[in-house]
């Protein structure tokens, strides 16, 4: 825990000298108080209006957007629902690693929701700030896959994992029950799910055409579910990361900027090479060995997933291997949260 800096007056003085305003403060004036109050009271504004936004994008999505099929066809629902199974066996797993204590539920499905209602933010930056970064990196249309290179690293990965981290501070982070390192992680991958139930459902939803009724819906929705369910895993994984050093940015107050940064930065990398690699190295697979594009794409998912998923579960036992060093007493295992200072 980070030791509070103290003035140069308030270290050496008296211990019952009155030192308010001059080194020390508390609410004590009708001004204090109200400044006190305005300060509590706009930091709950802005959170309950970020989280008011979000519903409401949300909410226009499915009233004229594709998510609106969601509610009409149920076919699209259940597809949508059976994308996200792998994605919620790794936050399962992710889940069952946390060796402190049980997360509660109600921080975990709150987590998740607002992965899912969060989601409507990354789309509208992912447009509102990807066209024109997209069009500088490209020269204007003279090289496209500039453009694109700089649309995953440069919008797509930092926004996506900076929204899905948001869902895990606004919330979860600022209770007392997140009171270890780990934590981070869980809830990480909490929002990771939430957010990639909800794009997979926006996908599967629009690029499948209902005509013809429930077998032609399925067969039009498989091959996009598909394809959605082995998407899924990586946004679990990305926010884990970053929701981990989240987790140790809690706990180190003093650092907590940069580490923070550092867990976004190893997020977004991931994520955005995956997004660049993973259309050219599939269509090379499926004509090197002549396979179909869906058993390539398959292929891809797997390694890549498996690689950053390695480096994940060794920093999730990592911090198993030293939680059960430093609590192995003669008594059995002992438990104790440190209270920290970093909070805003």
């Amino acid at each position: 825990m980070a030791r509070r800096r103290r003035d140069p007056v308030e270290a050496n003085a008296d211990p019952s000298e009155d030192l308010y305003e001059i080194a020390d403060w508390e609410p004590r004036s009708v001004l204090d108080r109200f400044a006190h109050w305005l300060y509590y009271v706009s930091l709950r504004a802005i959170r309950w209006l970020t989280v008011l936004l979000a519903i409401l994008i949300l909410g226009l999505q499915i009233l004229f957007g594709s998510l609106g099929a969601i509610g009409d066809q149920p076919v699209v629902a259940g597809m949508a629902l059976l994308s996200a199974v792998p994605a919620l066996a790794l936050a399962a797993y992710i889940w069952y690693a946390d060796v402190t204590t049980q997360e509660p539920l109600t921080l975990l499905v709150g987590t998740f929701l607002l992965g899912v209602l969060f989601a409507g933010f990354a789309g509208f930056l992912n447009v509102f700030i990807g066209v024109p970064v997209q069009a500088i990196g490209s020269g204007f249309g003279l090289f496209p896959p500039a453009g694109q290179f700089f649309f995953f690293f440069l919008v797509v990965g930092p926004v996506e994992e900076s929204v899905k981290l948001l869902a895990v501070r606004l919330y979860a982070f600022r209770d007392d029950r997140f009171d270890a390192v780990i934590d981070g992680a869980v809830y990480g991958a909490a929002a990771g799910l939430g957010f990639a139930t909800i794009e997979n459902a926006l996908y599967i939803s629009q690029n499948t055409e209902i005509v013809g009724g429930t077998f032609r819906a399925i067969g039009e929705s498989s091959g996009i579910t598909a394809i959605r369910a082995l998407a899924g895993p990586g946004h679990v994984i990305y926010s884990a990361f970053a929701g981990y050093y989240l987790g140790l940015a809690k706990f180190n107050p003093r650092e907590a900027g940069p580490i923070v940064l550092k867990g976004l930065l190893i997020a977004s990398i991931i994520h955005a090479m995956y997004n660049t690699l993973a259309s050219p190295v599939t269509f090379i697979i499926s004509e090197v060995y002549n396979v179909d594009y869906l058993v390539a794409f398959f292929g891809f998912v797997v390694v890549y997933d498996s690689v950053f998923g390695f480096v994940l579960v060794r920093k999730l036992r990592a911090y198993r291997q030293a939680y059960s060093r430093a609590h192995e007493t003669d008594d059995g295992p002992q438990y104790r949260a440190e209270e920290t200072e970093f909070e805003s």
